[in-house]
């Protein structure tokens, strides 16, 4: 096959690697239309489970990613200025700039030729021209999925908090979370290594809070000195960073965490990957793996016998398609969980003043129980209770585990409607 996949991030890079594995004759192009390092994003996190998978893809890659990774099993909470530490289990964090790095010398040295500065205009674009299978892996904003917005008929959901995405020279061995309360309300931030030297940093609050705090109008900058005073005991003195530190060009930026989903992932011979496809709030850390996880299907797919592809012809089109529908029905499946956590993930975090009046070690238990259905329709200090007795008693943690996919249905039920 001749396969051009747009967009140089991990699951472009990793899904051309997976298929010259399967078949080295094939010819695959990556497209990127920023330069090599260039990536803004600090550090991503994952979980075990997702290496075991990466191993059985591609050993060499999967293990240069865990070498380069850094670990930890506590979460550590700040709230107010009570600390309270939860254990839990071994949480991973890589810099996103070295695992692209691994992930292009890898395909490269498969035989994937890997393109820089090199932005796709569209569908019609002549670098697409004679390929059999077009992967966009181009992001939120896809080109290619938005040439044919209406076949794969995108949904954009904007949350209402403010999130902005910083490194710090602190170097935290535990995922950190430090509530502040301020005069305009409260103020948060969730930290991980991902290096021996740096960490991520993403603050969120409020829209009245942002604006509050002056947040809305303020330069990088003094924006960095006001949040480094406000997560001081965080930080322990060390300084954040921003994207012009960083050498992102231009400052951080504030924004509202767009939910993405799609109701059809191919259209042709373009299929989608991702970001592209979907997307999933970053409160639960979830997004590379799922962009991985992604790459692995497909290329599953493709590699069962339904692309229709022999040693002696091209790709035949019916078996294409056959390959490229039980992809998308697939993930789509897949993604139901990871979806449901993660719209729940973030209506805790927007309705956090209803959790913070509770003991601390109470509102951190209620943090780790943020993705169930029932929390938001139970009170905070009765449903610590139950769950607390859940744990002990089996006939409640039956009852927990029954109710808690009708109460999600009922509530996607009615957000449809």
């Amino acid at each position: 096959m001749q396969i051009t996949v747009v967009g140089g991030g991990p699951a472009g890079l990793y899904f051309s690697i997976l298929m010259k594995r399967q078949d080295p004759s094939h010819e695959i192009t990556v497209y990127e239309k920023n330069a090599a390092g260039s990536t803004y994003g600090w550090g991503v996190t994952y979980w075990a489970g997702l290496l075991d998978k990466l191993r059985a893809g591609d050993p060499e890659s999967a293990e240069a990613i865990a070498a380069a990774s850094v670990t930890w099993t506590d979460g550590v909470a700040i709230v107010r200025e009570e600390r309270t530490v939860h254990r839990g289990d071994a949480g991973f964090g890589i810099g996103r700039r070295r695992m692209l790095a691994l992930l292009a010398d890898r395909a490269r040295e498969l035989g994937v030729r890997v393109v820089y500065e090199h932005g796709i205009s569209g569908p019609d674009a002549p670098e697409l021209a004679g390929s059999d299978l077009v992967v966009a892996a181009d992001g939120v904003n896809s080109v290619l999925r938005e040439a044919h917005a209406d076949r794969f008929g995108a949904e954009v959901a904007a949350g209402r908090n403010h999130y902005v995405w910083l490194g710090t020279t602190k170097v935290f061995d535990s995922f950190s979370f430090a509530f502040k309360e301020t005069e305009h309300g409260w103020v948060w931030c969730y930290a991980y290594g991902f290096s021996g030297e740096q960490s991520t940093c993403v603050v969120e609050c409020a829209p009245d809070t942002w604006r509050g705090l002056g947040l809305d109008r303020t330069n990088e900058a003094d924006s960095l000195r006001l949040l480094e005073k406000l997560f001081a005991d965080l930080l322990d003195g060390e300084p954040l960073i921003g994207r012009e530190q960083h050498g992102g060009g231009a400052p951080a930026q504030w924004l509202n965490f767009r939910t993405l989903t799609t109701r059809c992932w191919h259209h042709g011979n373009v299929v989608l990957m991702g970001d592209a496809a979907h997307t999933t709030h970053y409160s639960i850390g979830a997004g590379t793996t799922l962009a991985l996880e992604d790459a692995l299907a497909l290329a599953a797919a493709l590699g069962s016998g339904g692309a229709g592809s022999t040693a002696a012809g091209p790709v035949d089109a019916g078996g294409l398609d056959t390959a490229l529908t039980t992809y998308g029905k697939r993930r789509r499946a897949e993604l139901v969980s990871a979806q449901s956590a993660a719209r729940y993930s973030a209506q805790w975090y927007e309705n956090l003043p209803r959790y913070m009046n509770l003991e601390p070690a109470q509102m951190f238990a209620l943090l780790g129980q943020r993705h169930s259905p029932l929390l938001p329709h139970v009170p905070p200090q009765l449903y610590y209770r139950l769950d607390r007795a859940a744990g002990r008693l089996e006939s409640l943690r039956r009852l927990k585990r029954w109710l808690g996919p009708r109460v999600a249905r009922a509530v996607h039920r009615s957000s449809r409607a």
